[in-house]
């Protein structure tokens, strides 16, 4: 690189438009080129991370920071429906925004519930 001084100010408005192209092309040269190499190392990482832990890639289970893998939960079928907008929730969690409001206008919990599931009804125990 030159050490001389360019006097942006000076400089016609061709030239500089002409300068940010040229620095606009270098720079996503060298990001790609940044880009590549980081996906590179990401790539040997992975490699590594999966011959330790022995585990496939397609059906390798969740982690959680500390590393430990993740208990599978099984899928739970929603309890409640908002019957302007078909928007579902399983009772599991922070009610949903739809169903707060219902409730302070003198709604109650259970006008909302899907027929054959009910928030009173508990576990079913097989015999």
């Amino acid at each position: 690189m030159s050490t001389k001084k360019i006097d942006f100010e000076a400089m016609s408005f061709d030239d500089l438009w002409s300068l940010h192209e040229q620095i606009s092309q270098i720079l996503a040269v060298r990001i790609t080129s940044e880009k590549r190499e980081l996906e590179r190392r990401l790539a040997v990482l992975n490699r590594s991370r999966g011959a330790i832990e022995g585990a496939d890639s397609d059906n390798a289970p969740s982690y959680k920071a500390n590393g430990k893998a993740r208990r599978a939960y099984p899928r739970v079928l929603p309890k409640y429906r908002n019957p302007q907008t078909s928007e579902t929730w399983s009772g599991r969690g922070k009610q949903p925004r739809w169903l707060v409001a219902a409730i302070k206008t003198g709604h109650r919990i259970e006008e909302f519930a899907i027929n054959g599931t009910g928030a009173s009804r508990g576990r079913r125990h097989r015999a």
